[in-house]
């Protein structure tokens, strides 16, 4: 069964068919859902998800581009969060440099605020990375040492994939990897062990050819497995499997 390891099944996309949808994941082999939260509303209806359906678990932080909303009383909101059933990691949290929706030094705040959450609560991360490469790799090494987590759509350069890797992350792997010109992830997935790979979609975004441009949906990811199998050798099935593997170990799920 496929491991889903970061979806956003509460986007409003989904609002005309969600149930629909859901239902018939299992038959389309999709073993376990992990939706991830991005902003403060989308913390309780993660977890309303997690309640509804029982291979959905969910996760709590705020994305980057929503920080400018936080303060002291909602962080503490969020660390309750954080302890209720179901949710297995603190994210999707990071630095996005594209969007520029919060400075710089708030979108840094909130970024080692969360990592020392997930560090009190003993949870894994989802990094958020965006145009912002040398900052989150610089807050990681000083605030991430051990956490353990995904360093989630990854777009950098191997080189980079690697020093996470060394550090103890996973690396997120979604639907870029089919098209034509995703060289360093294709690069990246080729250089780093396949034990240390996640399979996602972020649907309703990056659906993988041949649905580029469509809404995405889990159902997709046997495409994503697919080439990630022809980059390392292996076949669809390995892929899904040593995936699966490692996302239960990421996520405490074994």
């Amino acid at each position: 069964m496929i491991f889903e390891s970061h979806a956003h099944y509460d986007d409003q996309t989904f609002d005309v068919d969600r149930e629909e949808l859901l239902k018939k994941m299992p038959e389309w082999g999709i073993g376990r859902i992990v939706n991830v939260s991005a902003s403060l509303s989308g913390v309780e209806s993660t977890w309303k998800l997690t309640q509804q359906y029982p291979f959905i678990y969910g996760t709590v932080g705020i994305h980057p581009d929503e920080v400018a909303d936080l303060d002291e009383e909602k962080f503490s909101w969020l660390r309750i969060q954080c302890t209720r059933d179901k949710i297995v990691a603190v994210g999707e949290i990071g630095l996005d440099y594209y969007w520029d929706k919060a400075s710089h030094e708030t979108q840094k705040y909130w970024f080692i605020r969360q990592l020392a959450l997930a560090r009190e609560l003993k949870l894994p991360v989802i990094i958020h990375s965006r145009e912002a490469a040398q900052d989150t790799m610089d807050i990681l090494k000083e605030y991430g040492e051990g956490l353990g987590g995904v360093i989630h759509c990854f777009s950098y350069a191997p080189e980079m994939a690697r020093e996470y890797v060394k550090m103890g992350y996973y690396i997120g792997v979604g639907g870029v990897v089919t098209f034509k010109n995703a060289k360093k992830l294709k690069e990246t997935v080729q250089q780093i062990p396949l034990e240390r790979i996640l399979l996602e979609t972020d649907c309703p975004y990056l659906a993988p050819v041949p649905f580029r441009g469509k809404r995405n949906n889990s159902q997709y990811l046997v495409y994503v497995a697919e080439a990630v199998g022809a980059l390392k050798g292996v076949s669809a099935q390995e892929v899904i499997e040593v995936t699966d593997k490692n996302a239960r170990k990421m996520y405490d799920l074994q």
